[in-house]
């Protein structure tokens, strides 16, 4: 389950493309930040998460954020200011589950490394949906899920939506705000569409419907995915904050729970939380990761990731393009000194005394966090150069290691 949100210029407090997108997984599926650089190609093929595809001559720097065992990502922007995040979406289309295409996270990935706007990653990710498909299981220790995907594409100009169901595709045009979750959304609203015959299971009845979203959608699970109640609140923060929608905002959004943070513990969660926090079968996923971007026209965007499990108890890093990331640690399959691993367990700890933990905790970030964007602002005014974005990166991430090595001290002493 995830959840994704735009703003164009013209709906934000500061006239950038304001992008962003929780990733919510299996609970231990560790989330990796992964700088990939911009690289020329002697192979001719490349090997994704299942299956290897053709290669390009030339692929783009990227800031990626993904499940740390898969090629693909979840979300990430490249060097052409191009953005995209996806989501989980139930159809009625059969799946090959011997994994002979590419996952959603694949397809996110190569349009990231091939495309030099939103139009020509939206088109990257068609091609190869026509291609190879996506017959490819998308989860870690559960090898029996699978799903489609939809994608919310963005650069610093514009953004699209893109909804697919095995080889069948819409998409339309954003023209203000919008944002996406675990459901398909586009109806005859579409700007282009593309349908293909292949294994539906639906009755007749439903095959004369002219709506993307009424053709191919699997009530039943997305019924229990409560998509709907998360894009219904995403919608309406963006609706309400029309122009004055900015990172500070987005970060909140997507900090929301399905319960006010006085009355919410992660015991009492369930799937219609944005900041989701596993509790079982019918709400198994977990955010392991997060990411608001800030797309500017001219000069450096600002990529925000947390790099962290539960942006309510979470800050974010900045991340510009320019500059290899070699301070960055993967984390494994098990409890190590990563960033996420340490994250975790911190809040494993504030989780067992919640309600006297959670706002001293939420204020401290909160002031790391304010103070980040405020220097943020400051370093791009000054035309700060693309070493001394990546040294404040650095000490970013250097703090935050260092925070949460003294908390988790603290708390272990009390």
């Amino acid at each position: 389950m995830c959840d994704s949100l735009v703003a164009l210029a013209n709906a934000s407090k500061n006239g950038n493309l304001i992008f962003g997108k929780n990733s919510d997984r299996e609970p231990l599926e560790a989330h990796e930040i992964l700088w990939v650089p911009a690289q020329k190609h002697s192979s001719q093929t490349i090997k994704c998460t299942f299956i290897e595809i053709p290669q390009v001559e030339e692929t783009y720097e990227c800031i990626l954020s993904k499940p740390f065992q898969m090629w693909g990502a979840e979300m990430g922007v490249n060097e052409n200011n191009v953005c995209i995040g996806n989501e989980a979406v139930f159809t009625n289309v059969k799946f090959d589950k011997s994994n002979p295409g590419l996952t959603g996270m694949d397809l996110l990935r190569l349009a990231l490394e091939r495309g030099k706007s939103a139009e020509e990653a939206r088109e990257i990710i068609i091609s190869l949906l026509q291609q190879f498909g996506q017959n490819a299981c998308g989860g870690y220790q559960n090898k029996s899920f699978y799903y489609h995907n939809s994608f919310l594409i963005a650069d610093s100009e514009n953004a699209f939506i893109l909804e697919t169901s095995g080889k069948s595709w819409a998409w339309k045009k954003v023209t203000s705000t919008a944002s996406i979750s675990n459901i398909l959304t586009i109806e005859e609203d579409y700007d282009q569409i593309y349908l293909t015959d292949e294994n539906q299971t639906f009755s007749s009845l439903f095959a004369q419907k002219s709506g993307f979203k009424s053709r191919f959608s699997d009530i039943l699970i997305t019924y229990f995915g409560k998509g709907d109640k998360r894009r219904a609140c995403t919608s309406n923060f963006l609706q309400e904050n029309q122009g004055a929608i900015d990172v500070h905002s987005v970060i909140e959004i997507l900090r929301t729970h399905n319960l006010p943070d006085t009355e919410f513990h992660p015991k009492k969660a369930n799937s219609g939380s944005i900041c989701m926090h596993a509790t079982g079968l019918t709400n198994p996923s977990d955010t392991t990761g997060s990411m608001v971007a800030e797309l500017r026209k001219e000069g450096f965007s600002s990529i925000w990731l947390s790099g962290t499990p539960h942006p309510c108890l979470s800050i974010y890093l900045p991340f510009y393009l320019g500059t290899s990331k070699s301070f960055l640690v993967a984390p494994t399959c098990n409890p190590d000194k990563s960033l996420w691993w340490k994250a975790k367990e911190l809040h494993s700890f504030i989780d067992q005394n919640r309600q006297n933990l959670f706002f001293q905790i939420r204020e401290e970030l909160n002031t790391i966090q304010n103070r980040w964007i405020q220097q943020d602002q400051e370093l791009l005014a000054a035309n700060s150069n693309k070493s001394i974005l990546n040294s404040f990166s650095e000490d970013c991430y250097k703090e935050y290691q260092a925070w949460i090595a003294d908390k988790l001290t603290q708390l272990s002493n009390q």
